[in-house]
This record gives C-alpha cells, structure tokens and sequence, in this order.
C-alpha cells in the first residue's frame, strides 16, 4: 500500500505534536475471491477487499488504541486522539509495550512470491474445471457433489516510533473437490484440495479426482465395531484435527490464565520420546512466509516438543515478560489487542513407512473420519470423546470400512502414548497458520461401538 508511507508520516506528526513518543501504526488488507459448483452451474461467487489501521500508543502508561476502515489523511489525526483517549480508560495492569531493538538484519530474508490475484473469469472457470473433471470420473456422482476454487491475498504493514517499518504481500490460491456417490443403496462422500495450482493442471485434479471417488467408494457397506481397547492409527487428517483443538494448550497466556494444563511444564517430559513438534514461518512449501509477529518481533523456527520435553510455550511480548523469558514471535494481530497465535505447527514424521506402521498395528482401527470436535472436546482439560469412522486393521492391512463408533481419551495423554510415527508429512493448508501431522499409532485407546 503506497498510501500507507503518506499517513505513517502524518501519524507520527500528530504523535508527536500530542508528546506522544511510543505509537506503532499497522496496516492490514484481506482480498479474497471464490466460485463454488453444483450440478453444472457456479452456484455461488464472493469477492472481498477489506482494510484496516490499527493504531496502538502508550500514554501514562498504558496503552491506548483505535482503528478505522478509511484511509484518508484527515482521519489521522482523529485516529490519534481517540486512541489517547481510549488509554485512559483501560484498566489492565499488563505492562504498555511498543515493540524496539530489532535490526533489519534479525528479519529473515524471504523470496518475494509471483503472485497475483485471478480475476473474476478465472475462478469461475477453475471451478467448472473441477466440476468437468470430477463428474467425468465416476457415473455414480450425485446431487451433493460440490466443487470450488478460491484465491486470497494478504498485506501488512507495521511502522512505529522505535524505528520498525516492515511490510510483507502474499497470497495463496486453490481448489477442492468433495465427491458424493450412490451406488443405489447409500451414499458416500470424500473431500480433497489442491493448491496453487491454476491453469495447466488438468493433470494433477484427475490425480485428486481420482483420490476422491476411491476414497469415497472404500466406505461403502461400512459396518460396526465392538466396544473395547484397540490399536488405532489416526490418519493425518484426523491428527491434524486433534492438534488443531488443543492448539491453544500451547499459547502461553492460556497457562498463565489458568486455561492449559501445562503451565509450569517447561522442561519437563510431556510426550513420547518419538514427538517432535515444531512450530516454524518458514515451511518450505507454504507460500505465506513471513518475518515478523503482530508485534514486529522477528518470527523464528523453534521446536515447541523435542522428543517428548516441552521446551517452550508460544510467547508475545506481554505473556513472555510475564514468564521472565524472551519472545517466540507468534504475536497475533487483532482491532484491540494482541494475542498468541502458531505459524506451520507440526509433528515431525518419523522414520516408518505407512506399510510398517500399519505391521506395527497389527489389528486395530484406522481411524479417517472425526467430527463433532466443538461439542466433543474440552481445550482445557485435553478431554474428547468424537463420533468417527473409519477401516478395520486386520494383520497389519487395511480391512473392512466401520462407521458410527466413538473414540474417547485425553490430549495430554495421548501425546505420551504415540507409539509410532510414519514418515509422510503432508501440510495441505497454506496460510499465515497451518497445522500438520504424519499417520500416528496410538496403542489401547478406548473405543465405544456396539
């Protein structure tokens, strides 16, 4: 945003002729565009572009803030004075921080991406793309069957009296393809996506195509499962979804409120010895890079558990002078306040193949399906009992598909009770956050079927 150089100049004037000396002024813009499919037609199209100023400043202490959607230089001003004045309303003890002492050279250095985003025309033909692609793959395809493409673009400036004046642009595009079959008894769907992609890849959405409809059609005729302990591997869908619920377990201004039971862990044994999860804003392959937090503060690669020992909790400025550490840059950015938030959070694969884990297995359940985590799930405690489906293990082989089975346990226990890891990490969702997991084998779990 070029405009953005013209009113940082006027903010600081207006700072400065308030004897404000601590401000931070940041810029976000969101533009995002989509098409969705059903039968043979576009069926619903968006398309957003949204900003906003956010500005943040100490005065007698405490700091005050205010934003605003219009982006002219007579507002500045005012954008100052209302957050002057907001400061003196607020009553958090939490001490006032601008974030300063960063030199250009503590930012990582990220490859500018060649991104641009599609128009209109484009999404539209993405989607009907997908939707040719897919009904051409299967003549069991029914009504339900959906198809979309999507495209966002993200673009942040942060400048503040300390002398920071960062920026970063980038975006990310895609499509996905959630087939229904009938094969005259039942129904049964399955849902893949693809990323970054567009234009010549005709090839790769019949290979996604393809992955649909056998995914979809494995479940057919799907039975139940008797109430008892199995050896069950969740497939990386399904940890992915685990660790996003208790993603929050790891924020450290949860642990100090109390909100995560593992406050005070640092340190200490917390896992299997074969778990290593690492938060990084650096994953090779998400194009949404970026090099500093939502404070400013250079962002950085840290395993949050190595092998089993929590060795860190994920810092902003406040929650870490609270804990009487340094920052792991993972600040969020919100019109009011600062929070926590994790970059590409993972757990690290492990040196199996998916065939010898399933060996490992021996018998068991190989759980593909888990829903109902919002209702099912407790974030604090790290307690879950979710409706899932899935295939019988039966000698160390993908068997027979079971539906309508419940699997119940504890997060934190679960961690210490992961067995085995296979060595396929697949993060399938770029973005400034994104969370990813390998097949995971977790022996004696409880399950409750029939």
């Amino acid at each position: 945003m070029e405009k953005f150089d013209i009113l940082k100049n006027i903010v600081k004037e207006s700072s400065e002729k308030r004897g404000i000396a601590e401000y931070e002024l940041y810029y976000s813009e969101d533009a995002s565009i989509s098409a969705e499919t059903y039968r043979d037609e576009i069926s619903a199209f968006s398309s957003s572009v949204g900003g906003m100023l956010l500005y943040r400043c100490i005065v007698g202490g405490k700091i005050g803030y205010a934003s605003t959607e219009r982006m002219d230089e007579d507002e500045m001003d005012v954008l100052v004075a209302r957050a002057a004045v907001n400061a003196q309303c607020i009553e958090k003890e939490d001490r006032a921080i601008i974030y300063g002492g960063a030199k250009p050279e503590d930012y990582q250095k990220i490859d500018p991406i060649d991104f641009s985003m599609p128009t209109a025309a484009t999404i539209k033909e993405e989607a009907m793309k997908c939707r040719d692609i897919l009904y051409a793959a299967d003549d069991r395809i029914a009504d339900g069957t959906e198809c979309g493409a999507f495209a966002g673009q993200s673009t942040i400036r942060l400048f503040n009296s300390h002398g920071l004046d960062l920026g970063t642009s980038v975006g990310n595009c895609g499509e996905y393809l959630q087939a229904v079959l009938d094969n005259g008894e039942e129904k049964q769907y399955d849902f893949e996506m693809l990323y970054n992609q567009y234009g010549d890849n005709a090839d790769a959405l019949k290979e996604i195509a393809g992955k649909v409809i056998e995914g979809a059609n494995a479940k057919f005729g799907a039975g139940k499962v008797a109430t008892g302990k199995y050896n069950i591997i969740f497939d990386h869908k399904q940890m992915k979804a685990i660790l996003s619920t208790f993603l929050s377990a790891f924020f450290a201004e949860n642990a100090q409120k109390g909100l995560s039971l593992l406050k005070g862990k640092t340190g200490e044994v917390i896992a299997a010895d074969c778990i290593t999860i690492t938060d990084t804003p650096f994953f090779a392959s998400n194009p949404m890079k970026i090099a500093f937090d939502g404070e400013g503060v250079p962002t950085k690669e840290k395993n949050v558990i190595e092998k089993g020992v929590l060795k860190t909790l994920l810092y902003n400025l406040t929650s870490a002078e609270k804990d009487g550490v340094e920052t792991t840059g993972n600040a969020s950015r919100s019109a009011a306040s600062i929070g926590t938030r994790a970059y590409s959070f993972y757990i690290n694969p492990g040196e199996l193949t998916r065939d010898e884990l399933f060996a490992k297995a021996g018998n068991g359940i190989y759980v593909t399906e888990m829903k109902g985590f919002h209702a099912g799930a407790n974030a604090v405690t790290g307690d879950f009992s979710i409706e899932s489906a899935g295939f019988l293990i039966e000698d160390g082989k993908i068997g027979a598909p079971i539906k309508s089975f419940t699997v119940a346990g504890n997060f934190f226990e679960l961690l210490k009770q992961i067995s085995a890891i296979d060595n396929v990490l697949e993060m399938k969702s770029p973005g400034f956050s994104q969370i990813g997991s390998p097949d995971v084998l977790v022996p004696d779990m409880s399950v409750a079927g029939e």
